[in-house]
């Protein structure tokens, strides 16, 4: 999954793909070097962002997923990253696949009726808080086990409210709210998350806790270390990895 941010201010690439165009050349970049899946956001989900208003979101992926759709591909998968329902029905309508919601359907209720709608695959991630203050304090007493349990809850309600379970993609949450050794801990047991028996997407890519374990301050600099991870995915049985 090719991560394309149309946004002035993620941590990685915030700002360089905010022109359609842009966009479109970046998009068509990724499909060259091999990205299966292109990732849409509209609002930056960095530590300390603030929410972005979903007519702004709508404003900004919008134009982008039908130039993807008109002048790229009209079959490759393309999702929204977005907690607001009304961002993803703007989206699926616009060509939009697939939803990621990083609240996994906790800001926004409608968000399980709109994939039942649509009837198109949800991504529901871990978070311990908000983008704003999700870094200033997270805690656990067993990170793997609160993770899975919140995964396993969100995934039952997500079938409660009618969506197939095999429309289900879980997602760990690497770098949110998490401390550096929740991240490692989650990375060294993503079997178990595995073994709940969902596709499994994992998002570390550029993350700032491997910048720490690499002392490398730049998220341009972290590549070799995404690799790391995404190899570490792969030999615990993850199948879909969202990278810039």
């Amino acid at each position: 999954m090719g991560i394309l941010n149309v946004t002035p201010d993620s941590f990685s690439d915030g700002g360089r793909y905010r022109s359609t165009d842009l966009a479109l050349q970046h998009a068509e970049q990724m499909v060259k070097e091999g990205v299966d899946w292109i990732d849409i956001g509209g609002e930056s989900t960095r530590p300390g962002s603030e929410s972005i208003e979903p007519d702004v979101q709508i404003e900004r992926v919008v134009p982008i997923i039908k130039s993807i759709r008109d002048n790229l591909s009209a079959t490759i998968p393309v999702s929204i990253d977005t907690t607001q329902s009304i961002v993803a029905q703007a989206a699926i309508e616009a060509g939009a696949t697939v939803i990621n919601d990083v609240s996994a359907g906790r800001d926004d209720a409608a968000m399980f009726t709109c994939a039942v709608t649509y009837q198109t695959p949800i991504i529901l991630m871990h978070m311990q808080g908000q983008p704003k203050n999700m870094q200033e304090n997270p805690s656990y007493s067993q990170v793997i086990e609160e993770v899975l349990a919140f995964l396993l809850q969100r995934a039952e309600l997500a079938q409660q409210a009618g969506i197939a379970v095999n429309n289900i993609i879980l997602d760990p949450g690497i770098g949110f709210g998490k401390r550096k050794q929740d991240n490692l801990l989650l990375m060294a047991h993503l079997e178990a998350l595995v073994d709940l028996g969902y596709p499994v997407l994992l998002g570390a890519s550029r993350k700032r806790f491997m910048g720490s374990v690499c002392q490398v301050t730049e998220a341009s600099e972290l590549a070799v270390a995404t690799a790391v991870t995404t190899a570490l995915g792969v030999m615990a049985g993850v199948k879909l990895f969202r990278v810039h």
